[in-house]
């Protein structure tokens, strides 16, 4: 019965009752034995008109159709019209009512009009009359009362699903939060302490080694100054993950100042450049503007892409980063020459650097390209301007990669995809 509920909606009753009107019109025009006289005319006209005002108030409209049948049984001899405006008064009522004994009220009082055209009558008659009742008023009750069950089954239905929705939905944050609880305790207990040692000891042999190599003590500074830029960033993201109300989407652990991502940027070139790799950088100034999201996306995605090029283009490779805001879209490239000197071994297996980035750069709607390029490498994405529709954490679809790349890249070469070290922010 679906279809007949989609076919009573409370939206098209206006549109139920012109048909009707319509179909009263052609009735009166080529179904009526003789010509209407002007009487039924205006009964009918009444009734049609009565219709479409009160199609909002149905209790109203049955009082006037019902009113107006009155009066044609006491007038006319062909009822039709206005019996047809009644019993669809009816089952408006019955669909729409909000107490049940209205609609039995009204029942009875449409009853109770139609039976004076029988007072007085045989008592056959007068029961042909009483039979005529079911399809006059009990065939429009009981198919209002099929309507509006099943109607209220779907309202009862749509109710349940999305009760099971808001469970499910809580189930999932329950389950997030107990995994968030569950890394945090590894990265304090585990990771920020053995973090936190080697900071020390690098510390201690800075002030006890006096007598080595300037380089060695510049070394010795940069490892430091990592080590506790990695510090601060794990007792940040430690306190995130215990009390993730204030960040929105699983992209935004951590936060960057928006005019601070152009100094980190920086950093992270340094540090490549310390590292051998001779690193030319293009940033546009307007990723100081930056919403923190974006920004913290491109500084991690040049730190992980730089410190891939250290690791497997080579010390001496080439490398170029390019970054600018086009429209509010930031368009991010690093790509090598792949010509460096051979790279230290790394262990089989790979890392996850690739796929890192690809998730933290999809997760903002935009797709990430990463292939070779002749004998080198090249990374790079388009994040689509942020709007109301593109949070993070609920990315909206559709971000291209620069010159229309495919989302599918080639495998990453070798054991490229391994994470990259922090940067200072």
């Amino acid at each position: 019965m679906q279809w007949v509920s989609r076919l009573f909606d409370t939206r098209d009753a206006l549109v139920r009752i012109l048909l009707l009107n319509l179909t009263g019109v052609g009735y009166l025009v080529f179904g009526t034995h003789g010509q209407p006289d002007r009487t039924q005319w205006t009964l009918a006209l009444l009734a049609f008109g009565a219709g479409p005002v009160l199609h909002r108030r149905p209790l109203v409209n049955l009082l006037v159709q019902a009113g107006l049948l009155l009066v044609a049984i006491c007038l006319l001899d062909d009822l039709t019209i206005n019996q047809v405006g009644a019993s669809f008064a009816l089952l408006e009522l019955t669909r729409q009512a909000r107490r049940t004994r209205t609609i039995w009220l009204a029942a009875g009082l449409l009853a109770a009009v139609d039976l004076v055209d029988s007072i007085g009558d045989p008592p056959r008659r007068f029961a042909s009359g009483v039979f005529g009742l079911i399809l006059e008023v009990g065939v429009p009750l009981l198919l209002g009362l099929v309507i509006r069950t099943s109607q209220e089954l779907g309202q009862q239905a749509e109710q349940r699903a999305a009760e099971q929705q808001r469970r499910r939905e809580s189930e999932d944050r329950a389950a997030r939060a107990d995994e968030r609880a569950a890394i945090a305790r590894e990265l304090h207990d585990v990771v920020a302490h053995h973090v936190a040692s080697m900071v020390l000891r690098v510390g201690v042999a800075r002030h006890v080694l006096t007598d080595l190599d300037p380089r060695v003590h510049e070394v010795f500074d940069d490892v430091h100054g990592t080590g506790a830029t990695a510090l601060a960033e794990l007792r940040r993201l430690v306190a995130v993950l215990r009390e993730p109300g204030g960040v929105r989407g699983d992209a935004a652990l951590t936060a960057i100042e928006p005019a601070a991502v152009p100094a980190a940027l920086g950093a992270a070139v340094d540090r490549a450049r310390r590292a051998g790799v001779t690193v030319e950088a293009e940033v546009d100034p307007a990723v100081g503007a930056l919403d923190a999201v974006r920004g913290l996306a491109v500084l991690r995605l040049t730190q992980e892409a730089l410190t891939n090029v250290a690791r497997h283009a080579g010390p001496a490779a080439r490398a170029r980063l390019a970054v600018s805001v086009v429209e509010g879209a930031v368009h991010w490239e690093v790509s090598d020459d792949g010509r460096g000197r051979g790279p230290a071994a790394v262990p089989s297996g790979g890392g996850h650097g690739i796929i890192g980035m690809r998730e933290r750069v999809e997760v903002l709607g935009g797709r990430l390209d990463a292939g070779p390029t002749g004998t080198g490498w090249r990374v790079r994405t388009v994040l689509p301007a942020a709007t109301a529709g593109t949070a993070p954490g609920g990315a909206a679809p559709g971000g291209a990669a620069p010159g229309g790349a495919a989302a599918s890249a080639p495998a990453p070469r070798g054991t490229r995809e391994t994470p990259a070290a922090p940067e200072p922010a």
